[in-house]
């Protein structure tokens, strides 16, 4: 079983017929030379690559830019197409006046599985007051959070706001909020690693952007910059397997990742295993981390 718990559907066909839609998610994500494809050859990578299901993460970006680069709807519509294959988070920008109703919609209605948020793309800090009852929404819907942290490729998104210090606050508030800091929060990986000791309830993705090649920047980071044996020892339950597809493919890190040499009971943890506690599906075998 493998779940990739990071990746944004932004060129799905069924979602793409509109050209000023289409060109303004390319604007705002940062990505230019793909083009829509159907349904059909995203389920073959999948298979191909052994994905079971994927993570689809919207952005709403209604204050800050007038649109969405995915909305809620969107997801809502890819994930019909294929209900076994997709699992469908929400967005909602935290400066509009609706958020908490649109949330209540995107959870209650459309049945999404968890939020998307993006302080870097979005312009907030974690933990500003304003964002609290959307925390306490999550929390009463039981729907996890997947949060952009560290550098973020897209235009217009200054790193200040996706610190991992920043999200501290969170963890302390809401321990029992289960909360992703995305990308290892990358260049702030050892602040990354510190919240991942320290909290129960947060966890981290393997979607780092890579210099050179996968192989060899998860050397980089998983060996040199952080301990040889960190994640085997002390990290096994935290990471998830992520893409940030479209920019990162799944073929290009999971080989990387799997040539990692972790044990094979860690590298099932990572690749499946921690994300269906991360999303609620069943809880985690060691009762001190739920």
């Amino acid at each position: 079983m493998i779940i990739d718990v990071h990746t944004h559907p932004i060129f799905y066909k069924a979602i793409s017929e509109d050209k000023d839609t289409l060109d303004y998610r390319k604007r705002q994500f940062g990505v230019f030379k793909q083009s829509p494809s159907p349904i059909e050859s995203t389920l073959q990578e999948m298979d191909y690559n052994g994905v079971t299901r994927s993570i689809l993460l919207p952005i709403d970006l209604t204050t800050q830019s007038g649109g969405w680069i995915v909305s809620n709807d969107d997801v809502k519509t890819i994930v019909d197409l294929a209900p076994d294959r997709f699992i469908g988070f929400a967005s909602v920008d935290p400066y509009r006046e609706d958020a908490l109703e649109e949330l209540d919609r995107a959870f209650g209605e459309l049945g999404l599985k968890g939020l998307k948020l993006h302080p870097s793309k979005q312009k907030f800090y974690p933990n500003d007051e304003r964002l609290k009852p959307i925390y306490e929404k999550c929390l009463a819907y039981d729907k996890p959070i997947m949060f952009h942290a560290g550098m973020s490729w897209e235009p217009d998104a200054p790193s200040k706001y996706s610190h991992p210090l920043h999200f501290e606050d969170v963890a302390v508030d809401y321990p029992e909020l289960r909360m992703c800091l995305a990308h290892f929060g990358w260049p702030w990986v050892k602040e990354t690693v510190m919240l991942l000791l320290k909290y129960p309830n947060v966890f981290t993705d393997t979607s780092i952007l890579y210099m050179d090649n996968a192989l060899d920047f998860y050397k980089q980071v998983f060996k040199v910059d952080m301990g040889p044996l960190w994640i085997e020892r002390n990290l096994n339950d935290k990471v998830m397997f992520g893409t940030n597809g479209p920019r990162f493919k799944a073929k290009r890190l999971l080989p990387a990742l799997q040539a990692m040499d972790f044990r094979p009971k860690t590298l099932q943890k990572i690749l499946g295993g921690n994300a269906e506690v991360f999303l609620g599906e069943r809880r985690n075998e060691r009762p001190w981390l739920n």
